[in-house]
């Protein structure tokens, strides 16, 4: 049984992307900021998108293994294009819409010392599309060379 978990190229190639995509937005993150800061190893947001590498690699690795006339393929698809949407769409407009409430939380606190909430909103929340796109494409690209390293 432990075998076929971790010999699962399905399972692996989306972990593999997602773990490639942390690491590369936390480089990225360290080349702009000049410091290393570990919670780009684990949070959402940034460049590239991790959700979007996680489910490209999915549909990409199920394309492989069960053929792009699949039920599967087509549900992972699916999936891949709702996550891709949510991260560019609804969880971006949130990170700009925590970004003003921190600046309007700022302003009200500067004039009246209050604690509102203990803490800011969390800005970091969704991608550009472009974040998205680059996400998508390196989940492609290393599900495509996992398997074809690894073998179907």
């Amino acid at each position: 049984m432990f075998h076929e978990l971790i010999t699962n190229n399905t399972l692996i190639a989306p972990l593999f992307s997602w773990a490639i995509a942390q690491l590369l937005k936390t480089f990225v993150a360290l080349l702009q900021k000049k410091q290393f800061e570990f919670r780009y190893l684990v949070s959402s947001g940034g460049m590239p998108s991790s959700h979007s590498a996680l489910v490209t690699s999915l549909a990409t690795a199920v394309a492989f293994s069960d053929g792009l006339g699949s039920v599967t393929f087509g549900i992972s698809v699916i999936l891949a294009f709702v996550v891709m949407h949510d991260a560019a769409g609804v969880r971006h407009s949130v990170g700009q819409q925590a970004a003003i409430l921190n600046r309007i939380l700022k302003e009200i606190g500067e004039r009246h010392p209050v604690k509102v909430l203990g803490r800011d909103f969390k800005v970091l929340v969704g991608h550009t599309p472009f974040q998205v796109v680059i996400g998508g494409l390196l989940g492609i690209g290393t599900a495509w060379l996992w398997i074809t390293i690894a073998g179907t």
